[in-house]
């Protein structure tokens, strides 16, 4: 058995949830936050059966999409007024991070 922990955006979440309850498959939700733009995530966590593993990561990525987006670097105080404009920055958030373990005992009660 193994325990999935997919970390996904919220745009891309309630997609993967239906996919995932559809084909029958239980997960719990968590909201969390990203470490590097501070934006909404949602960490989703299944407990399934080894030879289950390759079609929920087909799930995943499938309905979980990669996109490209513009954010401002942090205002910088320089000691010469004018030496230092922001501009925008592209960065590629979406998609997901998956992390598959090992589970030695599980119980719904």
């Amino acid at each position: 058995m193994k325990l999935l922990i997919v970390i996904v955006q919220d745009k891309d979440a309630e997609a993967l949830l239906s996919t995932l309850t559809q084909k029958g498959y239980r997960a719990t939700k968590m909201a969390s936050t990203g470490g590097f733009l501070r934006e909404g995530n949602s960490t989703i966590f299944l407990g399934v059966d080894d030879d289950k593993v390759e079609e929920i990561l087909s799930v995943v990525r499938e309905r979980c999409h990669k996109r490209e987006h513009f954010i401002n670097p942090a205002p910088y105080a320089p000691s010469a007024p004018g030496s230092y404009i922001p501009y925008p920055m592209k960065v590629e958030i979406g998609g997901a991070t998956i992390f598959v373990a090992p589970i030695d005992y599980f119980e719904r009660v």
